[in-house]
């Protein structure tokens, strides 16, 4: 309760008025309308002047500026409309600044910055800041107003004084702590600092140990880099580096903290924080060595001034000791190196935003210069790889000059009438340069410099002041004819003469110069030089997208100046920021596609932290099995241990541990050495006419994402519904139907808070109730246990049936769908197929002397009577058939022989086989008083070894018969159209007794096994290969006309082998 009290009276305390005290000389703004709506008058609740401030025009480039005497602690604002009239602001932008120039904008977290405004002239509207603001100067920039009146603005801050210990540091100078024994072997160590700098790269703190171990807080390229190492050596084995932050070269105040704790480090910039782990190569050093006895800040070990820090730290605290107070105090463990001051100097830089595409700066061009030529110089930065930079006219408008970005490169293009157009290009060497370390260019975010010069004889353009193009020769001057337009040109139709072929550029810059003469932007603002239109001046707005990148699992991010795009390739997720995988979460989602068993990608927690893992799918008739291998997978022989009859094994499995819970909590049921039982686990699914709407707010209004389906949803099918909102989109997919998505704002809201109830299949009042069946339930790849909460929800029950009408058609060729409680299954039976989809063609392999016989035995009446040890009685006499299907694969290398024969009681018969010139026949003999005929296929070299597919239909006298994918051959028949007496079929050697198979007397040696006689129908399915026949038959034997009969098979399972 203290510490509640405490916090809470602090914050109070923190909480008075900054602005009614001040004199009007601490007002500054835009333009006012006249001297009574000067700034001066802008105080919350005062009527001096006329009751407030007003700008001369209403715009969104007017502002109200108010100097707090001293850097400050802001916690919350106020504003009211002017006193007594229609003037007030609906909106505006909050900015910061210590110096007055470089300005920053406020922006609450989640929001897209922008404070909302006042509705009247009179009440108040107070906005508590999120996080406080430190800054001396505050600005306003309404950005929306009363369209009946005008910008009208009276404000007030709240907060209290800031005070803190600076140090400046000018890139020569450093500070150098001995520390003493009271700060090593601490549990937990820790540094915290704040930091400012316009340079990119320096070193901020160099600290040093015992036995040459190190730590380095350093800038590079504007990203915070934290080095780790032990000894001087440069192998990985010895040196951790972990990285965060970007673009922190921009003159503002940064922050920065470094906790250690075991092998634990957490690094922390800003608002960003990384946790990471140290390597246990140096987990062992770090631990027991962390504490060092010297720390220089400033510079690093090797006194290389191009690598020392130049900029402000503020509150430089190391294990709770504040070393820069320590220095004020001239500590005799401090020394000073250099010039160091305790207060932050910092140089004075504008800096102008160009927004958008109608963004442009337009200069005088400083024509009459002496010696002829001109030079303009500039600092540059961007995310967009094309923009125009600069461009003017030639004198006597002998042609034009465009300096722009194209592909991350500078270019120059000279155009004069009649002549060929001049190129010239640099930032070849910088390309290639940044390439190496980072893959990007002149659009990297950076500040690059560029110089264009041109004088008798010679026209050279710089990047960075290394790489440079030049031509040289008489034709080389050029000069200004008028105007510059920095950024792009003003819209068609204005009459300024400029023409921009390569688009506006977004992004910043600085340090302008016009013939060696620095441009005052400030004036520029005023409008006391140029004109401008859609920029910012004082201030650069650039915000980097990917740092912390929203690319999600891995993902690369690229920007420009707008947006961000991931590139999601190789990692195994999809989407606007490769959040959602691109591989099902169970073996049961490939097997409800159709796929057979093998190894497939699962993604146990979809779009969640989790790997994707390879697993291997066995998918049986019944279950779907995840099988997940281990080491232990051989026999291990079990010794006894002394003092007990326990034994411990250890298995190490192919997924981490994350990964196996995830599958083990995701499973119906496990099995291996040991059980486990897991909770159920289904999909998500919510159907709903024939559209599904997806519907969420987010705090700036509702927005809904909807996907028509084409069809009703009530078809008893099972539909599935995927859902995503990031900081990037919001999609829906139904189905396999195309996703539908809308766009967030560039700057939108990205966190959406809900802490109410989770319903499901219905509103927290019982209304819109969902009738049907819901399954698999996830948000955020945590599933949700439906089963567990239908058992105890009234009018909700666990299950559902139904599986049938949507995964039945997997089910092929002739396999029949069973309905389970919780999924389906495939009956093979009726099939000349097995599997768990009845794919997986039934084999058996074929020596010389092999043979495959079905003998067709009908039982009599009386059999209930016969002794049991009697055989059945076997009769074919009403066994007559019109119409037969065969369907069969072989391959040999033999000719003649024969595929396949089906005998009849009554000496008739059919057969196929190949003759001697390995082309097919088929032999029918349906009339005892008659030869058999021959039906000959054109189809040649039949017996070459490889697998050749047979189909064969007879309907009463016409026969149809095709190979592979020929063209299918038709016959008649001449004799009796009926097969009578269906006794036996025959694959592999016929062993005749009474005849051959041109007399059609085989004998058939039987031998009994069960077979499947379902509706007329005899299946099998045979895979057969020998030295001197192989086939691979599936013989579907249809009849008309018959009863109920039982099959007997001999089956030969060998493999295939060549």
């Amino acid at each position: 309760m203290l510490l509640i009290l405490c916090g809470n009276l602090k914050a109070e305390r923190c909480h008075s008025p900054l602005v009614s005290g001040l004199q009007p000389a601490s007002f500054r703004s835009s333009s006012q309308l006249s001297d009574s709506h000067g700034p001066g008058f802008a105080k919350l609740n005062r009527r001096e002047g006329a009751g407030g401030w007003s700008p001369q025009s209403s715009d969104r480039d007017q502002w109200l500026e108010v100097d707090l005497a001293g850097r400050t602690q802001v916690t919350a604002v106020a504003t009211q409309g002017r006193y007594g009239s229609s003037d007030w602001q609906t909106a505006y932008l909050l900015m910061f600044s210590d110096t007055g120039h470089n300005w920053r904008q406020y922006r609450q977290e989640g929001s897209r910055g922008a404070f909302p405004g006042n509705s009247n002239a009179d009440s108040v509207v107070q906005h508590k800041l999120q996080h406080p603001v430190i800054a001396r100067f505050i600005r306003l920039i309404p950005l929306d107003w009363n369209r009946n009146g005008r910008i009208g603005l009276r404000l007030e801050a709240y907060g209290c004084p800031y005070d803190s210990d600076l140090v400046s540091f000018a890139g020569h100078s450093s500070l150098l702590f001995r520390l003493g024994p009271t700060l090593k072997q601490m549990e937990t160590e820790s540094f915290y600092l704040k930091f400012k700098t316009m340079k990119n790269s320096g070193v901020i703190l160099h600290m040093e140990g015992q036995n040459e171990q190190s730590l380095t807080l350093e800038l590079e390229k504007g990203k915070l880099v934290l080095l780790f190492r032990k000894g001087r050596r440069l192998s990985p084995e010895s040196r951790f580096v972990v990285s965060s932050g970007s673009l922190l070269d921009d003159q503002h105040w940064h922050h920065v903290s470094v906790e250690h704790h075991s092998n634990h480090l957490n690094l922390t910039v800003d608002k960003n924080t990384a946790w990471m782990q140290i390597p246990a190569s140096l987990s062992l050093w770090v631990n027991n060595q962390f504490s060092f006895v010297q720390m220089s800040v400033g510079a690093g070990r090797d006194l290389d001034s191009n690598r020392n820090f130049q900029g402000c730290l503020e509150n430089l605290v190391y294990n709770g000791l504040n070393l820069v107070h320590l220095a004020k105090q001239s500590d005799h463990r401090v020394t000073a190196k250099g010039n160091v001051t305790f207060a932050c100097s910092e140089p004075v830089s504008v800096a102008a935003t160009f927004t958008g595409p109608h963004s442009f700066l337009r200069l005088p061009g400083g024509g009459g210069a002496s010696p002829p030529g001109m030079s303009v110089a500039l600092q540059f930065r961007t995310w967009d790889e094309e923009g125009l930079l600069l461009t003017f006219d030639l004198p006597r408008q002998e042609g034009a000059v465009w300096l722009y970005l194209s592909r991350a490169r500078l270019h120059l293009q000279t155009h004069r009438p009649g002549r060929a157009p001049r190129h010239l290009r640099a930032g070849h060497q910088t390309l290639k340069r940044l390439l190496a370390p980072s893959g990007s260019a002149l659009n990297d975010g950076q500040w690059h410099s560029v110089d264009l010069t041109s004088a008798p004889g010679h026209l050279t353009i710089t990047v960075d002041g290394v790489d440079r193009d030049t031509h040289a020769g008489p034709q080389t001057l050029i000069t200004t004819g008028g105007h510059l337009f920095f950024g792009g040109c003003p819209a068609e139709g204005s009459g300024q003469g400029c023409t921009n072929p390569f688009g506006a550029f977004q992004g910043c810059m600085r340090l302008l110069a016009v013939n060696k003469q620095p441009v005052d932007l400030i004036s520029v603002q005023q409008r006391l030089m140029g004109d401008y239109s859609h920029l910012q001046i004082d201030m650069c707005g650039i915000i980097d997208r990917c740092s912390p990148s929203h690319c999600e699992h891995g993902g690369g991010c690229t920007q420009s100046w707008s947006s961000f795009h991931c590139n999601c390739s190789g990692t195994g997720y999809s989407g606007a920021t490769c959040h959602s995988s691109v591989y099902e979460q169970s073996c049961e989602a490939y097997k409800h596609r159709g796929n057979a068993s093998g190894y497939y990608y699962i993604d146990v927690d979809g779009s969640g932290p989790i790997k994707p893992q390879l697993i291997y799918c066995d998918m049986t008739e019944d279950k779907t099995w995840m099988e997940i291998q281990h080491n232990n997978t051989e026999l291990t022989r079990v010794r006894p241990s002394a003092g007990g009859s326990q034994h411990r094994a250890h298995f190490e499995y192919a997924s981490d541990d994350q990964q196996l819970e995830a599958v083990i909590r995701r499973s119906e049921g496990c099995q291996q050495e040991l059980a486990y039982h897991c909770r159920s686990s289904r999909l998500l699914n919510t159907p709903a006419s024939t559209q599904v709407l997806f519907s969420f707010d987010v705090g700036n209004g509702p927005l809904v994402v909807s996907v028509e389906a084409g069809s009703p949803l009530d078809d008893g099918r099972w539909h599935r519904v995927q859902a995503e909102r990031n900081v990037k989109q919001a999609w829906l997919r139904l189905d396999r139907l195309p996703a539908a998505t809308k766009e967030a704002p560039a700057d939108g809201h990205t966190h959406l808070q809900l802490n109410s109830q989770l319903f499901i299949g219905g509103t927290a009042s019982r209304q819109r109730g969902f009738r049907g069946c819901l399954r698999g339930l996830q948000l955020n790849g945590v599933g949700l246990d439906l089963e567990q909460r239908a058992r105890v929800t009234p009018g909700v029950r666990a299950g559902c049936p139904g599986h049938c009408s949507s995964y039945g058609g997997l089910c092929r060729h002739g396999g029949r769908c069973l309905e389970g409680p919780k999924s389906f299954s495939c009956d093979c039976r009726a099939s000349a197929y097995a599997g768990a989809f009845c794919r997986t063609e039934v084999s058996v392999s074929f020596k010389p002397e092999t043979t495959i016989s079905y003998t067709f035995l009908e039982q009599t009446e009386n059999e209930g009577n016969r002794s049991s040890n009697a055989p059945p009685a076997s009769t074919s006499s009403d066994t007559t058939l019109t119409a037969e299907n065969i369907s069969l694969s072989f391959r040999t290398g033999q000719s003649p022989a024969l595929l396949l024969y089906v005998g009849s009681s009554r000496e008739e018969y059919l057969a196929l086989l190949l003759n001697k010139q390995e082309r097919l026949e088929v032999r029918y003999r349906l009339d005892p008083g008659k030869r058999g005929e021959t039906l000959r296929s054109k189809v040649k070299n039949l017996a070459d070894r490889r697998l050749h597919s047979v189909a064969v239909s007879r309907l009463a006298d016409s026969v149809s018969l095709q190979i592979d994918q020929n063209e299918v051959e038709d016959f008649n028949l001449t004799a009796d159209v009926e097969f009578n007496g269906v006794r036996s079929l025959i694959l592999g050697k016929v062993h005749s007794q009474s005849g051959s198979v041109g007399a059609g007397q085989p004998v058939v040696n039987a031998i009994r096994r069960d077979s499947a006689l379902i509706g007329g129908l005899i299946a099998v399915a045979i895979f057969i290969l020998a030295s001197a026949l192989a086939v691979l038959a599936r013989f579907l034997y249809g009849r008309k006309e018959t009863r109920g009969k039982k099959a007997e098979t001999r089956r030969h399972p060998e493999q295939l082998s060549e």
